[in-house]
């Protein structure tokens, strides 16, 4: 086999185990190598829990992400690799953890209130395929509940005007602010987006009726805040070791006429003291922020614990994105002394898709450096340099084993004795031989002249030095010619082994792609 062909083969086989880790294997390894549930670790866990899996800020995108029109080629593909890539993570890293129930915690789509009745509608399409949802919303028999989102349904200057969007968003995913009790810990979801919009309009004043209705209701189970919005934390607050990009700080803007809240990204510090005395919640789970970050919040129940999650989607600005498993005991018994510390979570991270772009990138560049530079001897190429090295070692240690040897030809040595009877040997130059002037003048003129030991019949080889002076000139266009060969010739193989590395693996990364994208 040729060393080309050698060359080819190596690289089909590195493509195509690059392919198969970054379209497969590297969804595998959440659920194989890298997280687990939570109530697994502990020292005694002899109760029985329930699995839940927690994901965020999915974002679907449409024609607001781009500011494109929605049959544009460049929104159609950058959809199908985002949609394809959250279903990987959703079936083959979240679902393999066979989860209880799956919670979802806001921003389904990216401009979900500015969307016409069709488009939203075929944004939902969309949405309830990549997380293989049936008609009951739920992720096939898994009981499913979902909070709102300001891309969901906007904040409360925009919800407070399209009240069509609040009704589309409530019949498809069911009451905004809503409890629901998972083992042995209730669950209280709250549209965040409406809580610090104008007290005096209905937005705002349904979600604090509702809470007021929690808190009048004593429970010994355990509770969990559910919202979109973060709850307030001062600027600059570290967000813990998960943290991938810089910390955001509290951004409020309000309608000049009706005090309704256009953008924020926080709960304003006076809304998240009062949810946490009224709720007096346990945990705190968000979205909302993009990135990770978990902190401790002081109100007069205690100190509450806070997770943001991360998005799921790679394409919202996080480069780590991730999702949670939250365990949640059956029962709490009655004289345990840290009920606040019956939950556990542990964050997982997803593949860094967009590292695994970028190494097919350089894996392209490698590749075609590699077809076009690597030589035809392959490595004996090297192992021939290594050989001239040697050869180049040896060569100039011999010759210094040489010079003395000559030094010694050129010299002999005398046997003198001192008065006290002791030898020493003298060393003493030999005359060199006396050339004859001929041989002296021929030698000088640069010609090579051979004679007979016997000095008869002389006979003499003259080599002129400068025969073939012009010789150089027409040797030059055949070599200009050979290395133009020797480029096309690179190239047109280059082009051919390209071929052949692309049809055997452009076929394993389409099966790959549309096999994690049919109906399952």
């Amino acid at each position: 086999m040729k060393q080309h062909h050698k060359l080819t083969v190596a690289l089909c086989l590195i493509w195509a185990a690059s392919i198969l880790y970054g379209e497969m294997f590297a969804f595998w390894v959440p659920p194989l190598f890298t997280c687990s549930w939570p109530h697994l670790h502990l020292p005694k866990s002899d109760g029985k829990f329930t699995k839940v899996a927690v994901v965020t800020d999915p974002q679907l995108m449409d024609k607001t992400s781009f500011r494109l029109s929605s049959k544009t080629l460049a929104l159609e593909v950058a959809q199908f690799y985002t949609d394809v890539n959250m279903r990987r993570s959703f079936f083959q890293s979240v679902l393999p953890f066979k989860p209880d129930i799956v919670l979802f915690l806001g921003d389904y789509f990216d401009g979900g209130p500015f969307l016409q009745e069709e488009e939203w509608y075929e944004s939902l399409s969309r949405f309830k395929h990549v997380f293989g949802l049936n008609s009951q919303g739920q992720a096939g028999d898994i009981p499913t509940f979902y909070i709102p989102g300001n891309h969901d349904i906007g904040y409360s200057r925009v919800a407070s005007h399209k009240l069509d969007v609040i009704n589309r968003y409530e019949k498809e995913f069911g009451s905004r602010n809503r409890r629901f009790v998972i083992g042995s810990t209730e669950f209280i979801s709250i549209d965040a987006q409406a809580i610090d919009g104008n007290p005096q309009k209905e937005l705002a004043l349904e979600v604090w009726k509702f809470v007021q209705n929690v808190s009048s209701d004593a429970t010994s189970h355990p509770r969990v805040l559910l919202t979109h919005i973060p709850l307030y934390r001062p600027d600059q607050t570290p967000c813990g070791p998960h943290r991938t990009s810089s910390v955001i700080d509290q951004r409020l803007w309000r309608h000049f006429q009706d005090q309704e809240v256009m953008y924020q990204n926080y709960i304003t510090t006076e809304s998240s003291k009062k949810l946490l005395e009224l709720i007096k919640p346990t945990l705190v789970l968000s979205g909302h922020d993009h990135d990770q970050c978990t902190l401790t919040h002081k109100s007069e129940a205690g100190s509450v614990t806070e997770h943001t999650l991360g998005t799921i989607s790679w394409q919202q600005g996080n480069l780590y994105p991730s999702f949670m498993l939250l365990s949640v005991p059956n029962a709490i018994h009655q004289n345990s002394s840290d009920v606040d510390n019956v939950l556990h979570t542990q964050l997982c991270f997803l593949p860094r898709q967009l590292f695994i772009y970028i190494w097919y990138l350089s894996l392209f560049a490698l590749t075609l450096l590699a077809l076009l530079l690597w030589p035809n001897h392959g490595i004996i190429f090297l192992n021939n340099a290594a050989e001239c090295v040697s050869n180049l070692v040896k060569l100039s240690f011999l010759s210094g084993v040489t010079k003395e040897k000559n030094e010694d030809e050129n010299c002999e040595y005398e046997m003198v004795w001192d008065a006290e009877g002791s030898m020493h040997l003298v060393k003493k130059v030999l005359q060199a031989p006396v050339k004859r002037q001929n041989d002296k003048a021929l030698v000088e003129r640069g010609n090579a002249v051979m004679r007979s030991a016997a000095r008869k019949n002389e006979i003499e080889i003259v080599m002129d030095s400068n025969v073939g002076a012009g010789v150089s000139d027409p040797l030059m266009r055949p070599a200009s010619k050979s290395k133009t060969r020797l480029v096309i010739q690179r190239v047109v193989r280059t082009i051919m082994m390209s071929i052949v590395i692309a049809a055997f693996n452009v076929p394993i990364y389409m099966m790959l792609l549309f096999k994690d994208w049919v109906e399952k």
